[in-house]
């Protein structure tokens, strides 16, 4: 049995170490070794979601969650099925409307996280505050770069740079216009508005 010690990692990284350890997992079995609260109740979740049964044991500090990988039932939900182009709006440089430090912090873990996923979408546009995630300073750029590098395309809003002064600190991706940004939303199949 291999053992993968996910505890004292923060979000999203237990969720995506379980991810990378059963797509290497030659073993049948597999244990991980997580936080109580958070950490404990996303990896079950992400486990069962793709159909493996868990047992699971209260340490002194923590979980061991027990998987056997060649038991695996269907999953439980299935994505559905889409058509055309994904496209990424981000009008902030935060996501959602709760403490500022927060926000922050789920908007990095978000983009990290779309690293870590099999569909990866077309475009991301950055406009408003979001342009702060593309620019000098920013703890995502590397991310960004990477998801880039990866084919998606980052456009920021040239109208939005030259607001907060920032066209020249851009990082990554290009400038866009309000005309192009349109049009990609208007043509995309599915657009997720952060």
């Amino acid at each position: 049995m291999k053992t993968i010690d996910c505890r004292n990692m923060a979000c999203p990284a237990p969720v995506v170490t379980t991810k990378k350890a059963l797509e290497e997992s030659g073993a049948e079995k597999l244990e991980l070794l997580v936080d109580a609260g958070a950490a404990r109740e996303n990896v079950t979740r992400f486990l069962q979601n793709r159909g493996y049964q868990v047992a699971e044991t209260e340490l002194e500090q923590g979980f061991a969650l027990r998987i056997d990988t060649t038991a695996a039932a269907p999953p439980r939900t299935q994505a559905a099925h889409k058509s055309g182009e994904t496209v990424i709006l981000l009008t902030s440089d935060r996501l959602g409307d709760g403490p500022e430090e927060l926000g922050k912090l789920l908007m990095k873990n978000f983009v990290i996280t779309l690293l870590e996923l099999p569909d990866l979408p077309s475009r991301m546009i950055f406009l408003n505050t979001a342009v702060h995630l593309t620019t000098e300073g920013s703890e995502v750029v590397e991310p960004l770069q990477k998801l880039a590098n990866m084919g998606v395309e980052v456009l920021s809003c040239g109208l939005c740079l030259d607001f907060f002064h920032k066209k020249e600190k851009l990082k990554v991706g290009s400038v866009t216009n309000m005309y192009n940004s349109a049009e990609a939303l208007m043509a995309a199949g599915s657009v997720i508005k952060l």
